[in-house]
């Protein structure tokens, strides 16, 4: 299925690394003319440059911030409400700044993102909004109680949002990847011991690429997904279906990387 988005105006944040640019990669390969938003340090003019997209400096814990962002991109048509951070802390462990940074970028962020995009897209008679949220919105992995308390509140703001701007022609969906090897990860997938008895509970037996989540994203973006509002869209190779674990050493065999079956079990 081709995915034209040419003559939309996108605009994804936390767009310099990770999720966020493959998207804004596969976003502006459909079509669209691109804005990558992030936060300075990140240099995402730069990376913007480099990549052949436009690029402006983004605090999505600063509403003002996001209304300039937006306003310097001419609007969107496409919001990919992507930026976020993560503190592994336990729960006794998490202080009141880990706590308030977090929900202050991850939820606040985007519902500011959310409602500011949506303020643009009215007069434009429509638009597609995608949240990044997460398997953590319906589970309860331990060290990230900030985290995963901002990504099972997006699944609110998502749902009151779809039923709220779905009149204005509004498209509110999410994605919700599992692992996936970013650079905020990539200390689980150095770890083989880590990741062995992690990817049993994945029926794929392994975790996933950026470019998996924004292939999801572009389809939710786009109008291959008309008559889709207020969904989640799981990109997790199964994890969430899988409640007793699916791989074993009977049948299969790791190999750093991944789990495959044994040639005596296919």
């Amino acid at each position: 299925m081709h995915v034209d988005l040419t003559g939309k105006r996108a605009f994804v944040t936390g767009g310099a690394n990770g999720i966020g640019r493959s998207t804004a990669l596969l976003l502006e390969a459909s079509g669209a003319d691109v804005t990558i938003a992030d936060l300075a340090p990140e240099r995402p003019r730069e990376v913007a440059e480099s990549i052949g997209l436009k690029g402006v400096e983004i605090d999505v814990a600063v509403p003002a911030s996001i209304e300039a962002a937006l306003d310097a991109a001419g609007g969107a048509d496409i919001a990919v409400i992507n930026a976020g951070i993560a503190r592994f802390k336990r729960l006794l462990d998490t202080s009141d700044q880990d706590w308030d940074q977090t929900i202050q970028v991850n939820l606040s962020g985007a519902f500011h993102t959310l409602r500011a995009a949506a303020k643009r897209m009215v007069p434009r008679g429509g638009g597609s909004i995608v949240l990044t949220a997460s398997t953590n919105s319906f589970d309860g992995e331990s060290d990230l109680t900030a985290y995963n308390s901002t990504k099972a509140g997006l699944m609110g703001l998502l749902r009151t949002a779809a039923n709220e701007l779905g009149p204005y022609g509004i498209r509110v969906n999410a994605v919700c990847p599992g692992l996936i090897r970013t650079r905020l990860t990539q200390f689980g997938f150095d770890d083989p011991a880590f990741l062995k008895p992690y990817f049993q509970n994945i029926p794929l037996g392994r975790g996933g690429l950026p470019d998996e989540v924004a292939r999801a994203i572009v389809f939710l973006a786009s109008d291959a997904a008309s008559f889709i509002t207020g969904a989640h869209l799981l990109v997790d190779g199964g994890q969430m279906a899988a409640k007793f674990g699916v791989w074993n050493e009977e049948m299969g065999e790791f190999d750093g990387q991944r789990w495959r079956l044994k040639p005596s079990a296919e």
